[in-house]
């Protein structure tokens, strides 16, 4: 037998939920795509990406074919783009394997896909029972039954995964999971939840408590690491030195120019223009703060082997971090 709370909730998603072009297109990989951008992006931007990406690879099969620089400037401008290295390379996956995975457990294989994107996928592309459980749905459950322990702890995430699996209906997974998206990101939001006329408000804990401001809660966050560094803009004879960066640091696969952190600024026998100082970037742990420099010297200065001398003109077809399009952007102007 549906709950009251599920019930409540469906007839709201019924008459509230949003239009997005992902949805009812009953196509794995589209909402799979679509899954993997909302990750870390709001959904005002992801729609737009999530276009654009489509278009540009309209099937798995085309997305297995590309390169990974393909995908990457695809992908430029929304980040962790580890998420667009794991999604490219679960295409190749998926193709290899003959087709789309209709389980749970063969999802969770694809790299990149943890127990909520499996479920989202599951429920939403092939009717599977899984509820999937993300930042809205902790913070609807919460409130509404007044749970306090911590959503970022071992024993919060079991708890709500169990609740959230308990509430769904097995007949109705994709509606009960969209549901909880929507009015988590539209309805109970973090900040000035619309709580007067929500239809779960007369059974809502939190609100008859007085702690919706106080609810979820989240255990200390991690401490934030602040980087200094220096990027050096290098053009010789139209040409520009980028490197690929490497493994093991931010940005994986993307391109940049001469890179300087933790070191002297190098003697490119020319004088170096400061473009900026102490340009800010947030990253989720992370303060980047970047000086841009240009340097134009008179011969080819002797730079790190992985530095590559690319035609200024090319450049637009390497996929760069955010903070170097903030370099080329000072370039410009």
């Amino acid at each position: 037998m549906q709950s009251p709370f599920t019930t409540a909730l469906l007839r709201w998603f019924a008459q509230y939920g949003r239009e997005l072009p992902w949805r009812g297109i009953g196509d794995p990989y589209g909402i799979w795509v679509s899954e993997i951008i909302l990750q870390q992006t709001r959904i005002e931007q992801g729609r737009d990406y999530w276009l654009h990406f489509m278009e540009r690879f309209p099937t798995v099969e085309a997305l297995a074919a590309a390169s990974e620089d393909e995908v990457l400037r695809q992908w430029q401008g929304l980040g962790y783009y580890s998420r667009a290295r794991n999604l490219h390379a679960a295409a190749r996956q998926i193709v290899e394997q003959g087709g789309f995975p209709q389980t749970l457990e063969g999802l969770r294989a694809l790299k990149g896909v943890g127990d909520y994107t499996a479920a989202a996928v599951g429920s939403m592309a092939f009717g599977l029972p899984a509820a999937a459980v993300d930042g809205n749905v902790y913070r609807v459950l919460a409130r509404h039954y007044g749970i306090d322990v911590p959503i970022n702890s071992t024993h919060g995430k079991h708890t709500f995964q169990a609740l959230a699996q308990e509430l769904l209906p097995e007949d109705e997974p994709s509606a009960f999971n969209q549901a909880m998206m929507d009015f988590g990101a539209t309805w109970c939001t973090p900040r000035s939840p619309r709580c007067v006329d929500c239809p779960l408000a007369q059974t809502c804990e939190a609100y008859r408590t007085g702690r919706v401001n106080q609810l979820p809660v989240k255990e200390k966050k991690l401490k934030i690491q602040e980087r200094h560094f220096s990027y050096i803009y290098i053009r010789y004879k139209s040409q520009v030195a980028m490197r690929r960066r490497p493994a093991g640091d931010i940005w994986q696969g993307l391109w940049e120019p001469l890179f300087i952190e933790d070191a002297p600024l190098p003697d490119l026998a020319c004088p170096l223009t400061m473009l900026a100082r102490g340009v800010k970037h947030v990253l989720t742990h992370r303060i980047l703060l970047a000086d841009f420099y240009l340097a134009e010297p008179s011969s080819r200065p002797d730079l790190p082997i992985d530095y590559q001398w690319i035609d200024e003109h090319n450049l637009a077809d390497y996929a760069v971090p955010r903070l170097v399009e903030k370099l080329m952007e000072l370039l410009q102007a």
